[in-house]
This record gives structure tokens, sequence and C-alpha cells, in this order.
């Protein structure tokens, strides 16, 4: 059964390893287009520094969000390091429903999750320009260990690996350009990131360490 949300507005997925700086870009892009929204994902994990209940994400304990999968409210969820995710499918609809453009961030297993319910979500890949790139970015955190760090780059090497399961992917080497490459996709004229473009498999390969 396609469970898709009806209404006027047009469902986003947007993925990328940590560190690729898909949220910047997001939120550089909310800044300016107010048609665009972030769907606000639960989470068991606790709040970081900084971070608000209802604008980063809805902090729930493990009982509520057991809850709501048994009950089929989530349109995706997963678990990552042992905490919970999800985005409920009536906040969805809901967004859909006054004409927004929502934007989903989230894995590639969710956006998997989210094709199947509703195949007409447009799905993008943000890839960072290199590996060492990403590297830097991770440790200018500040915040991991080497073995960490480590880690991390296993992860996303693994998660980079399931971009030509998306219909856009853009190269996010220069923010300002980046930015209006995720606009475009959002406004429906983004062929020039388009996943089948000349190019980009080889590039792909560096980045997962293949060529």
């Amino acid at each position: 059964m396609n469970e898709t949300a009806a209404g006027p507005g047009r469902l986003f997925i947007v993925s990328a390893p940590s560190g690729a700086g898909k949220t910047s870009l997001l939120k550089a892009l909310m800044a300016r287009d107010e048609s665009v929204t972030f769907s606000v994902s639960y989470t068991t994990r606790d709040p970081r520094p900084g971070e608000v209940d209802g604008r980063d994400y809805h902090f729930i304990d493990q009982a509520r969000f057991k809850a709501m999968r048994e009950a089929d409210a989530f349109l995706e969820s997963a678990e990552v390091y042992g905490n919970g995710y999800g985005t409920a499918i009536e906040d969805v609809r809901n967004q859909l429903a006054h004409g927004r453009k929502v934007v989903l961030e989230i894995d590639w297993q969710g956006a998997r999750q989210v094709r199947e319910r509703m195949p007409e979500a447009v799905s993008v890949f943000i890839l960072p320009p290199s590996r060492e790139c990403l590297r830097a970015r991770l440790t200018e955190r500040g915040t991991d260990s080497e073995a960490i760090i480590d880690q991390r780059m296993a992860v996303a090497t693994a998660e980079m690996a399931h971009w030509n399961e998306y219909d856009y992917v853009i190269i996010n080497d220069r923010f300002e350009r980046a930015v209006e490459e995720l606009g475009a996709v959002l406004n429906g004229q983004g062929r020039g990131v388009a996943r089948t473009r000349p190019g980009l498999p080889e590039f792909v390969a560096t980045i997962l360490g293949e060529g």
C-alpha cells in the first residue's frame, strides 16, 4: 500500500555522512526560503548542549518511542548508537497539507523506508569533497579521540556507498554553491546535480577509497 501524505506540498529526503555539512546547508536554505521546513524527528538520546526540545528534536524516553513504533506512528525509524530516531507520519502529513517543502534529514536506511511508503519523495545525498576533508571536519569538532574518528570514518564510508540510491548528489566543496544546488533541487531544477551525471561514479570511487 502506498501511504502517501495527501496535500500540495512536496517531500524531500536529505542524507549525508556525519561531517558532510548537511545540517548547515539545510539551515542556510531554510533562512532563504520560507516554504522549506525541517521535519523534527523524535529521539531517545539526551539533548546536546544548545539543542532545544521541539526545535532540534522531540526528546522522548524509550517507553514512548516503543509505543509510537508499535502504533505504526513513524514514517521511518532506526536505532543509531543505541538510541532511537523516528519521523512521525502525522507531522509530515500536516506540513505537506499546508503546501510546505518538507525535508527529512535521515540516513540511507530511513530513506529506504520512506521510499517504500512514499515513492514520490525526492532524495538528495550530500558528499564531502574528499576523504581528507571529511576527516578534517570530524577532527575539528574536538570532541572525539582518534579511535572514535576512525570508527566514524568507517561508518561514513559505509553510508556513502549508498549514494546511487538517491535522485540527486551534491558535493559540498563550496558552501554557497552547495546551498544554491540544494535549493535548485527543491525547486525542481536540479538537473545539474542529478545522480546520473557524467564523472560522478569515478569521483565517488575516490571518496570511498576505491580510486
